[in-house]
């Protein structure tokens, strides 16, 4: 047997250096959470959410929601008691704007409390068809619309939130306004297209999608309780947010989008707080 020839202490000193000098450039490279924080506090943010109570626009198939104060800082206002204040409330998980997770649709896949934290803050692209909405309230979301996009910012990021800009939600809280019936009882709302929703899931790998009205389909479509666009989404294993709002307020590209909501165990919904952290 050879006998092992021994490493020069200087040799190992210069390879200790080395790994030394290589790691604190690559820390020197990648800001700290501090530091990131410190840029983000500098940024302006944007609440995406409806504030909520009895009698908001929803979907008609669901009841009203219930309010009771429970106590109340002074005696003889909370139906229990006083000294602090409590409320109860009582509501459909889909309420406000809020998040769909798959299983609201899909019975299998995941429920609310199954959405890792991660896909909570994400890239935001906003998919802007407003004008066209104001053209046309029936109008849904097309290829063009998307590669008119891409052709201005490049490919929609993989993980990326999608919004739909349709400004609907100017309309709020008038729920008549919400649905615009016409005198058959039809709904004329704007919403996604299966084309779109399909590339958008299968070609550039979304994490999650949003929107300003009650449901992820026209209104001509729901109108004959055709969900199937919301299918779609939610067969994806994909969640969804609706019921958006202030998007107007934001950039169609370089935004975070920053998607919260409790964690009610085998969860088919909950309101959501949705806000946007701009460039």
């Amino acid at each position: 047997m050879r006998r092992r020839e021994k490493v020069p202490a200087v040799a190992l000193a210069v390879c200790a250096i080395c790994a030394v000098v290589a790691a604190n450039a690559l820390a020197a490279g990648s800001p700290s959470l501090l530091e990131i924080y410190e840029v983000l506090k500098t940024k302006q943010f944007v609440d995406l959410t409806h504030a909520f109570e009895p009698g908001i626009p929803h979907w008609p198939g669901f009841p009203g929601e219930k309010r009771e104060t429970l106590y109340w800082y002074d005696p003889g206002v909370g139906t229990t008691g006083s000294g602090f204040y409590a409320q109860y409330f009582c509501h459909v998980g889909q309420w406000g704007t809020h998040a769909d997770p798959p299983a609201h649709f899909i019975k299998g896949l995941r429920t609310l409390d199954q959405i890792d934290v991660k896909e909570m803050i994400l890239p935001l692209v906003v998919i802007d068809v407003h004008q066209k909405v104001a053209e046309n309230p029936d109008y849904c979301a097309t290829m063009n619309d998307v590669r008119a996009w891409e052709r201005k910012y490049g490919k929609i990021p993989e993980g990326a939130f999608v919004a739909l800009r349709t400004d609907w939600s100017k309309r709020w809280p008038d729920a008549a306004a919400m649905q615009n019936k016409d005198e058959k009882g039809v709904a004329h709302y704007p919403g996604w297209s299966m084309d779109v929703l399909k590339y958008l899931c299968e070609e550039r790998k979304i994490t999650a999608s949003g929107h300003e009205t009650t449901d992820t389909d026209p209104g001509l479509a729901t109108s004959k309780d055709d969900y199937s666009l919301e299918t779609y989404i939610l067969g994806q294993n994909h969640y969804q947010i609706e019921l958006l709002t202030n998007l107007d307020k934001v950039p169609e590209y370089g935004a975070l989008v920053v998607v919260t909501f409790p964690k009610p165990k085998y969860g088919s919904g909950f309101p959501a707080r949705v806000f946007a952290i701009l460039p």
